[in-house]
């Protein structure tokens, strides 16, 4: 195993000195203190939920507008007819067109994007990206809010912090809220606002804990274990 790093053994001395899960605002505060690279760290989320996604009624997934954004530039690719491109370009989406740009990904692959917009006419051409973008957790679909005729809107949630989410074959759940640069109080409500929203997605079938585990980290920190009652009582 690789040595870790003078940075990363004192956030992990850090964190050691929790000698208990530590609440969702606690942990949202060692984890700025945690952030030792020389670059704006991400802070993510990783959850271990009580679901068993190969049954499809046990399938968590959607989307959540993070109240301070992630704190990154998305790049929005826009897919959709003549009829709705000018109000995709006007909204700031980096790149709207159809037929060329669905077989420039056929063909070459190509992925300069962040997430995919679909109006629900152009589908049935969009579908034949699935092998392509569905790996890659990029393919537009009608829960996640990314196959609409609300271009425009869309557009912009995307570009202010909106962000998709599905969990894994495992049950694990994995994302990023922002940057080891916002204030403690952004990186606590954006986590807020993501753990409530897959909360209110618990699947009915889902029995037991839904909540198994959950810790925050930065992108080059040790992992914050977050107690799972402070969350059910902070996202509610």
């Amino acid at each position: 195993m690789a040595k870790k790093g003078k940075r990363y053994r004192q956030a992990q001395d850090l964190v050691d000195q929790q000698d208990e899960p530590l609440t969702l605002r606690q942990a949202t505060d060692v984890v700025k203190k945690t952030a030792t690279a020389n670059f704006d760290e991400s802070v993510d989320l990783d959850l271990r939920l009580g679901v068993d996604p190969r049954h499809a009624d046990q399938m968590v997934r959607g989307s959540v507008a993070l109240p301070h954004g992630t704190g990154r530039d998305v790049t929005v690719l826009v897919l959709a007819n003549e009829a709705k491109q000018d109000e995709a370009e006007e909204a700031g989406a980096d790149y709207v067109g159809l037929d060329e740009y669905v077989q420039k990904i056929q063909d070459d692959n190509w992925l300069d994007f962040d997430v995919v917009i679909a109006t629900p006419d152009v589908m049935g051409q969009v579908g034949r990206l699935g092998r392509v973008l569905g790996p890659r957790g990029l393919m537009p679909n009608p829960k996640s809010g990314t196959v609409t005729m609300d271009i425009a809107e869309t557009v912009k949630e995307v570009k202010a912090g909106k962000i998709e989410f599905r969990v894994d074959k495992h049950g694990n759940l994995h994302t990023s809220i922002g940057k080891a640069s916002f204030p403690v109080e952004e990186i606590y409500e954006n986590a807020r606002a993501f753990l409530k929203e897959v909360l209110h997605l618990r699947p009915a079938s889902s029995k037991g804990l839904y909540f198994r585990s959950i810790t925050l980290s930065t992108t080059m920190g040790p992992p914050i274990r977050v107690d799972r009652s402070s969350v059910l009582s902070d996202a509610r």
